[in-house]
């Protein structure tokens, strides 16, 4: 039977505010196993943003259940959350998040220097250095993010989440400010490190790439429209 990374509950998140009350979510149930590559779809206001906030713990639900490796992260406080966030996630953001006065390592390590492992200098050079591998940005390690295009940038990113060795990465729409060239790159990259191993789940607005994932997931109006049973939490 495949490890269940993370599992949701019959989650649903409510934003209220004095005129209106807003059911962004309604009663989202599904697991991602260890080794997934799952994809969350829909248009635009269906609940994909949210659903992958409260799923990397930048957000919290109204109602449900959450479970990161059998762990209940429902109700954690915010330094609780910040730390099951840096030791079990990793990030891959539309936008990059690189920062510019930062060279290509130093941007990838960052991760590792707020760990709470405190790894060695060592440690952070061999990690970094495999991770940049991984995506074919050795060659870059000096370089600043704006001496590169935005698929390479985007790439930098992915060797950023990876290298703190996550228990899984979201990715939240991936290609979004790439030309088509750059996010097919982006995507062949994905798809290797899934097939290495590594977990992800990621949404996207791309039925291409929403097409290269194991599991899809769709959403419609805060409900799951589509699901393989197998994936759907009991």
């Amino acid at each position: 039977m495949s490890q269940a990374i993370l599992e949701m509950k019959n989650i649903s998140k409510v934003f209220e505010t004095e005129e209106l009350e807003t059911h962004a979510l309604k009663g989202i149930s599904f697991s991602v196993n260890k080794g997934d590559y799952v994809s969350i779809s829909g248009p635009s206001g269906c609940g994909k943003s949210t659903l992958l906030s409260i799923m990397g713990l930048l957000d919290v639900s109204t109602g449900g259940e959450y479970l990161i490796e059998g762990i209940n992260v429902t109700d954690l406080t915010l330094d609780q959350a910040a730390e099951v966030r840096n030791a079990k996630i990793g990030f891959i953001f539309q936008s990059f998040n690189l920062i510019d006065e930062l060279s290509v390592f130093d941007n990838v390590a960052l991760p590792l220097r707020y760990h709470s492992d405190k790894p060695s200098n060592q440690v952070i050079k061999e990690r970094v250095t495999a991770c940049l591998e991984k995506v074919a940005l050795s060659h870059r390690i000096s370089h600043k993010p704006n001496q590169l295009s935005g698929g390479q940038q985007q790439r930098v990113a992915i060797a950023r989440a990876l290298v703190a060795e996550p228990a899984v990465l979201l990715v939240d729409e991936p290609t979004g400010n790439l030309d088509s060239k750059s996010g097919d790159l982006v995507m062949e990259v994905l798809e290797k490190l899934n097939e290495s191993g590594t977990t992800i789940c990621m949404v996207t607005h791309d039925p291409r790439y929403a097409d290269m994932a194991k599991t899809k997931i769709q959403l419609l109006d805060g409900t799951i429209l589509q699901a393989p049973k197998a994936k759907l939490a009991g």
